[in-house]
């Protein structure tokens, strides 16, 4: 049997898209880090308003400059679009509020908690079917949040119950994209997504704006345009790289947090932070283990299905999320690739 030889030009672009994860999951944890800097003394609405406002900037040049036109074009019901606009901005800026309260790798690691909500929110809603290794997941990931939320007998409450309700809105969210994604294109979803929610925070400056200063517009600048370096460093990851794997890089953000908040901060983890967060990470791996597992089921084999995997062949991006239609029967489940919004999801179609 002939011996393939891997082609340069694959290895190339498994490179490629290695370094676009890492540098997008860097530049999720650097907006993170900009908005809890600018949270003592701007209210977190403001600053979700400007991530919003300057993340809509490239959509718009590619609307009304690039002449992509369609993008404006809603193709199923407006309400809904609406509805996961709203519930995006509220994420976001309940997300900021998490990382204003607590220091960035215990915040960060608790994001990650939002694919354990998912199985829970997709039996109490959609009467889904979840086994016994996803259920194995969500317990032991919330055995090591509950190891890491109190390492020294000590327990930040209001910063726990912000982040863990953080997660919770993440996994909505997800929830809701599984019927968006069956009728909208990705990019359609993540312009009003943006539009809406720099309406709606606009709306709340008059009463919560303090006015940045001179040092401060750099600081709101970055926040925006890390958001949006994140959004284009992730979506070219995904067209070189596996599910799979950016999967893994994902987890690269907690390092990043925990460096960030030692030098900024001064914020070290506790040993009980570290045992913990490896508790939730390795739930989070067992959950994207058994979805790769599901994706070989029926009607093709288990090579095949890792090879459209690998190829996200019939996968949609959509912001951080990456989703694809299920037959029937085929279980939908999703995997948080990077706290702040990010799943891989399977939608019915």
């Amino acid at each position: 049997m002939a011996e393939t030889t891997p082609q340069r030009g694959d290895s190339d672009h498994f490179a490629r898209g290695m370094w676009a994860a890492m540098g997008a999951f860097f530049s999720f944890t650097v907006m993170n880090l900009f908005a809890k800097y600018l949270s003592a003394s701007h209210s977190v609405i403001e600053i979700a308003f400007y991530r919003n406002l300057i993340a809509c900037v490239p959509f718009l040049l590619a609307t009304f400059m690039l002449g992509r036109r369609e993008i404006l074009v809603i193709q199923s019901k407006p309400h809904v679009i609406v509805v996961r606009a709203i519930l995006g901005t509220v994420t976001l800026t309940v997300t900021f509020s998490a990382y204003s309260l607590m220091p960035m790798a215990e915040t960060t690691v608790l994001l990650f908690t939002a694919s354990l909500f998912i199985p829970v929110l997709g039996v109490a809603i959609l009467r889904e079917r979840v086994g016994a290794y996803r259920w194995t997941a969500v317990f032991a990931g919330f055995v090591g949040v509950s190891i890491m939320v109190n390492p020294a007998g000590e327990t930040n409450t209001l910063g726990v119950a912000v982040a863990l309700c953080a997660a919770l809105l993440q996994a909505a969210m997800s929830i809701l994209l599984r019927h968006l994604g069956r009728h909208e294109r990705p990019e359609t979803i993540t312009f009003y997504f943006f539009a809406i929610g720099t309406l709606l925070t606009g709306l709340a400056l008059p009463f919560v704006a303090t006015g940045p200063t001179v040092t401060e517009i750099p600081l709101l600048l970055g926040v925006g345009l890390s958001g949006a370096a994140a959004q284009w460093l992730y979506s070219i990851a995904l067209k070189y790289t596996p599910a799979a794997v950016v999967a893994v890089v994902s987890y690269s953000s907690i390092v990043w947090a925990v460096l960030f908040g030692w030098l900024i901060w001064n914020d070290w983890p506790l040993p009980a932070v570290f045992i913990g967060a490896a508790v939730v990470i390795a739930s989070n791996m067992l959950i994207v283990w058994r979805e790769s597992r599901l994706a070989s089921r029926p009607g093709q084999s288990s090579a095949s299905a890792l090879s459209d995997l690998n190829a996200l062949r019939g996968w949609h991006g959509h912001g951080n999320l990456l989703f694809r239609p299920i037959s029937q029967g085929e279980p939908a489940s999703a995997v948080a690739l990077n706290g702040p919004a990010t799943a891989m999801l399977m939608v019915k179609p």
